[in-house]
């Protein structure tokens, strides 16, 4: 098999070539045909989440067909298509995994961070935290559903039933859930980087009532606020737009540090909210949920060995949508 490695943080990742493993009890062995490259990969390799054991093979957002069966599997057959997402594991008795909160676990695995990812040819898989998804969808139309997405739609859930909502930074998850909420019948309204005219216009075509800067004030007071972008100034920015009761809820599993604010922006009963992780649920909600939407899913393919000019991309925010490493070779 054929892998991207992250070897060192801060460092581009090494393809390696590695014998194809056998899965153990409880485990699949998948075909990679798709795995998207998310901004939580970035923040791994770029040293910003420092618990990765290293070397890692990062991704997340797995779409791949079964290739083998370990011992205790049920409900997985040779040549099925699954997704993969960044919960990888828990422990299953701590005190979250107990009360319904296993996204909280106290000794999990993250797919692509504590156990090797996707960008590979192949990779190993817990099939418990596995899920089936449908055929005749391109795989790299799937692939961003199972962090984006489902990292979305649990941000969306926490903020309750808000009918205006602001969504900051729109990248791959807000492309997504922005289309979710609208399809809701809830008015969004997108706030992108200052001058990013293209990001602008790519919200306003997927149907939001205004799109400007993330510095400018919002166009009429939010029920809610979902921040995307992981820059801390933000949650004070969307505080000053949130009306009383409301809520501002942290998407991303990194940020930068949030700058002081006068208590007047908290007050009134607003909620500042963070979102850790997702749980199964939350995938079998949204993954039966996004098939029966017209979402348009814009997705940029890389080939496998293109993996660090795809997170460059990502990183530089040359990006409109997802971008999704192909193993096989793309068409040309």
């Amino acid at each position: 098999m054929s892998a991207m490695v992250l070897r060192r943080p801060g460092t581009p990742l090494v393809r390696e070539e590695r014998p194809l493993p056998a899965p153990g009890p409880g485990e699949l062995l998948l075909r990679v045909e798709a795995c998207g490259v998310c901004r939580t990969d970035l923040h791994v390799v770029d040293g910003e989440l420092t618990q990765a054991r290293l070397p890692i093979i990062p991704g997340h957002e797995i779409v791949g067909r079964v290739e083998a069966v370990g011992a205790g599997v049920t409900g997985f057959a040779t040549g099925a298509r699954v997704g993969v997402p960044w919960l990888g594991h828990t422990c299953g008795h701590c005190p979250y995994c107990a009360s319904a909160r296993e996204n909280l676990c106290d000794d999990p695995l993250f797919t692509g961070y504590t156990r090797d990812g996707g960008y590979a040819t192949h990779t190993i898989v817990d099939a418990s935290y596995s899920f089936p998804l449908p055929e005749g969808v391109d795989a790299t139309t799937l692939a961003p559903l199972l962090c984006a997405g489902l990292i979305g739609w649990r941000t969306l859930k926490m903020a309750g039933p808000a009918r205006i909502i602001g969504i900051y930074g729109f990248g791959a998850a807000a492309h997504i859930i922005a289309q979710v909420a609208i399809l809701q019948g809830r008015r969004v309204h997108a706030f992108v980087r200052p001058g990013d005219d293209a990001a602008a216009q790519f919200a306003l075509s997927l149907g939001a009532a205004s799109a400007q800067g993330s510095d400018a004030p919002s166009p009429e007071k939010l029920d809610a606020a979902l921040i995307f972008a992981p820059v801390g100034a933000l949650v004070p920015r969307a505080l000053a737009s949130v009306r009383k009761g409301g809520a501002v809820v942290c998407g991303g599993i990194h940020m930068s540090d949030i700058p002081a604010f006068p208590y007047a922006l908290l007050w009134e009963e607003r909620r500042l909210l963070s979102v850790a992780n997702l749980t199964r649920e939350d995938a079998r909600e949204f993954l039966t949920l996004a098939p029966t939407l017209p979402l348009t899913m814009q997705s940029v393919p890389y080939a496998l060995s293109q993996a660090n000019e795809a997170l460059a991309d990502l990183r530089e925010g040359r990006l409109q949508g997802a971008a999704v490493l192909v193993p096989s070779p793309l068409p040309a």
